[in-house]
């Protein structure tokens, strides 16, 4: 089952999907999923995710979101702190509306980013972390999709676009938000039983190399899957890492 709605606080507007077996009132987890650089929350990953993981017990419910300037989202520029702010939003709805006995958190590249550059501002609102092909040098991977044309505009301060499924506002302020908050720098040490990292070694787009760096540096659990790209394309391969994350939320 699905449900859209939205969570109007603090002058935003946060574009939600939750999925759960079939009786809300049943959810006593949430597993909090969210998508990459130029995605969205409709996704066809998360939503597999979603009814794999509600199909198999009904107390688990997933909310899915978009970030901000994705998918349906009304926002016009990406800043970082907005996206941050619209993860707590969404915590705090699954803490205080839903009253939720854990929260788990799925996230995917950029919102592996976001999640790990959250846990390590505040408290860890999450039982346990999945990450799937992590931006773990978000910087580095945002810069390499940036053309020498555009690198030249925003030398000049002005905007860009980049994304597939919706283009995105980028500027020069953006990325030295990323430059400046690099995650590398950060200990995870506290989390490091709570966090499981997948990623798939033919990845086109984030190095797994950076998830080895990052995973020796905090003794992380880290799973890699052969010839698995940066999107998992390969449905068996997708179906792999799900169930891993699965059992490992279980």
């Amino acid at each position: 089952m699905q449900k859209l709605f939205d969570i109007n606080e603090e002058g935003f507007s946060v574009r939600c999907k939750l999925f759960f077996n079939k009786d809300i009132h049943d959810i006593k987890e949430i597993v909090i999923a969210t998508h990459g650089f130029g995605g969205f929350k409709d996704n066809k990953s998360i939503e597999r995710f979603g009814d794999k993981i509600t199909s198999k017990n009904k107390k688990f419910g997933v909310i899915c979101f978009d970030w901000p300037c994705h998918g349906q989202d009304a926002r016009k520029k990406l800043v970082l702190y907005e996206c941050l702010t619209y993860l707590r939003l969404v915590v705090k709805y699954a803490k205080e509306t839903m009253k939720a006995d854990k929260i788990y958190n799925y996230s995917v590249s950029f919102g592996a980013y976001l999640t790990l550059k959250y846990i390590n501002d505040n408290e860890n609102p999450f039982n346990k972390i999945a990450l799937r092909s992590p931006g773990i040098r978000m910087y580095e991977a945002v810069m390499d999709s940036i053309s020498e044309e555009d690198l030249g505009k925003l030398s000049k301060g002005k905007e860009i676009t980049l994304g597939r499924d919706r283009l995105i506002k980028i500027s020069q302020e953006f990325l030295d938000e990323l430059k400046d908050n690099d995650i590398t720098k950060y200990e995870f040490f506290d989390y490091a039983d709570d966090i499981l990292m997948i990623h798939g070694l033919k990845d086109e787009m984030i190095p797994v190399a950076y998830s080895e760096e990052f995973a020796e540096a905090n003794v992380i659990e880290l799973i890699e899957v052969e010839k698995a790209d940066h999107r998992f394309s390969n449905p068996q391969q997708l179906d792999f890492a799900i169930q891993k994350i699965i059992d490992f939320f279980s």
